[in-house]
């Protein structure tokens, strides 16, 4: 069995500085570990994990953004970024908040049997002004770099996507429609990953509403469970039968997001 987690931390050495870190990595003891939003470059972080190879993408800008992977297990190699053809084919170049690839917003670790590739996909911003990047340039792009990996063996790929998918994934869908993270648009990219035949893998396990992975700092969102479900973990159609298990872990505090993990029978 492998186990797999993803975590947006909003910012890693501020739930160290918390002393949550290390009590998540205990409880989970996951094989391998997806960071987003880790805000820090590898040597400003406290971490300290003698089981697990660092991998890290950091932004250009200090304490902003960022992806990681930690593994027990050494990748036969990681990747940074988006490649430079599917850059140009989707003309993934940027906007007035700067250019997407030096946010340190992608990084994939090749094993022996599968992919996996971890995002931190870019915000649409409260007004939206940043929907036309993720709309036509971001989600095109990531998804043809998902299925370009896929030609050579299959891929988990899992992280912020900034996005509920239904109006199951959110608390209050009828006031949030057409806002940032439950766009037409947004959602419409997610529509275009299970197309391609990627599997939201909670759903194999769990219907409804109700599971949720970000909370407001506002109104006691988090304790009264108002949430959206934006954190996924997602496979390739051929991985679908090897997933025995796909859970949110609420109960870890340290972030407004909390982890989502998968165990294959590997």
């Amino acid at each position: 069995m492998l186990k797999l987690v993803s975590w947006n931390v909003n910012g890693i050495r501020a739930v160290d500085r918390k002393q949550l870190f290390q009590p998540f990595v205990d409880k989970l003891d996951a094989d391998i570990i997806c960071l987003q939003e880790t805000k820090a470059q590898q040597d400003q972080s406290e971490v300290k994990l003698p089981a697990y190879q660092e991998f890290w993408n950091s932004a250009e800008k200090k304490g902003y953004s960022g992806t990681a992977i930690f593994s027990k297990s050494k990748p036969l190699r990681v990747i940074n970024g988006l490649p430079e053809d599917i850059i140009a084919k989707y003309k993934v170049t940027g906007d007035v908040y700067g250019d997407p690839n030096k946010e340190g917003r992608v990084i994939v670790a090749e094993y022996e049997k599968f992919f996996v590739l971890t995002v931190y996909t870019p915000n649409a911003k409260d007004d939206l002004s940043r929907l036309d990047l993720r709309h036509k340039q971001w989600d095109p792009a990531f998804l043809a770099y998902a299925q370009k990996l896929e030609k050579t063996k299959p891929v988990v790929f899992c992280g912020d996507l900034n996005v509920a998918h239904t109006a199951d994934d959110l608390a209050n869908p009828k006031p949030n429609e057409g806002k940032k993270g439950y766009t037409t648009e947004e959602r419409e990219g997610f529509d275009n990953f299970l197309k391609a035949g990627f599997v939201d893998t909670f759903r194999m396990f769990h219907q409804g509403n109700g599971f949720y992975t970000w909370w407001t700092h506002w109104a006691n969102a988090r304790a009264r469970n108002v949430g959206w479900r934006i954190d996924y973990i997602l496979v390739s159609a051929s991985l679908k039968p090897k997933v025995v298990a796909a859970e949110i872990h609420a109960d870890i505090m340290g972030s407004d997001h909390c982890p989502v993990s998968i165990t294959l029978n590997t």
